[in-house]
């Protein structure tokens, strides 16, 4: 039996709303984050960036952790993977990719500390462009001549926007640096993901709560080398309870970055994620601009528009191709 247009209409209708309230979701959870990590990192006049990573990921650990045993108790209510952290096994094969899920927050955030908001997104957009190169370094898959040319552009929107925001004050060499490390270690992250996951039955939750807890141990050290410790232990704010108000409210943003992005992935695609990501940071950049009352030339303004053109370009070539590739494979299958 057929169901009722109505009803069909009416499911197609909840489906939709569904998917523009997750990508609204992702929207806001996600500019929220990238204004309330500047705040933390730039405002508190607590120069101990590691410090704030560590606790974001230390916030995500925790909820990990108690959503995990809560699953375990309520298992009706509470529909997460468990797993354990400590096993042996599972420390020898995620460690690596938690070495770099780390080395990938903290570029992200150090870059973020030096670095406008405005500027944040050019000064981390050459992802697209490490990935194409590692994919062929690592896995030896080659690229598509058009893709290779969408790269270009991002790497010319790129050196365009670097050199108009070398001209402002708010520039920051080692801030780019870092933005450059943040988009390579992105780049290896997500490489390596696809090849961990299958040491986690392919559940991105599971391996999120490992990858964060390694993360909290491996910031320890790192925090002691940069002289963190004594940093934290100085500051006139410690014991104030606005202080951990605010760091709480970032540790709830790191994790709720992550969950929206999964979210957003699952109601749509990895191809609509990529459109979304893009078209937000466009807003992104518009909104910092103003309400930071910043005043950018025309060739600043250019430079976002040519990695914005080059990210949504390279992705529309990557989906006709995989969609060739795709009807090629229904044709052999049929030959």
């Amino acid at each position: 039996m057929y169901e009722p247009l109505e009803t069909n209409k009416g499911n197609l209708l909840t489906k939709y709303l569904r998917i523009l309230a997750v990508v609204a979701a992702y929207w806001v959870v996600s500019i929220l984050t990238v204004f309330v990590n500047k705040a933390l990192l730039s405002g508190l006049d607590l120069d101990a960036p590691l410090f704030v990573t560590w606790f974001q990921v230390l916030t995500s650990s925790s909820i990990c952790f108690v959503m995990s045993a809560l699953s375990r108790r309520y298992p009706r209510v509470f529909n997460v993977p468990t797993g354990n952290p400590l096993d042996r096994d599972v420390l020898r094969k995620v460690l690596p990719l938690s070495l770099l899920f780390t080395a990938m927050i903290a570029t992200n955030n150090l870059c973020l500390k030096y670095v406008g908001v405005a500027f944040y997104y050019v000064g981390r957009s050459l992802t697209t462009v490490f990935n194409v190169v590692l994919t062929y370094l690592l896995l030896g898959q080659k690229t598509s001549g058009k893709a290779v040319l969408c790269c270009m552009l991002i790497v010319i929107g790129f050196w365009i926007g670097v050199d108009q925001e070398s001209l402002t004050e708010s520039f920051s060499l080692i801030g780019t640096i870092f933005g450059v490390l943040g988009s390579l270690s992105l780049s290896l992250y997500s490489i390596y993901t696809k090849r961990t996951l299958q040491f986690v039955n392919q559940e991105v939750w599971l391996l999120s709560y490992y990858n964060n807890v390694y993360s909290a141990v491996i910031f320890i050290p790192l925090m002691l080398i940069n002289g963190e410790f004594r940093v934290v232990m100085d500051y006139e704010h410690l014991a104030e309870p606005w202080f951990w108000g605010v760091m709480t409210v970032g540790g709830l943003c790191g994790f709720a970055i992550g969950f929206v992005t999964a979210l957003q992935i699952k109601v749509t695609s990895p191809l609509t994620h990529n459109i979304s990501g893009t078209a937000k940071a466009c807003a992104q950049t518009v909104l910092a601009t103003t309400w930071f009352s910043e005043v950018k030339s025309f060739l600043w303004w250019t430079s976002n528009l040519v990695v914005l053109i080059g990210s949504a370009l390279y992705t529309r070539v990557k989906q006709l191709e995989m969609d060739q590739r795709h009807r090629q494979q229904i044709n052999s299958q049929k030959v």
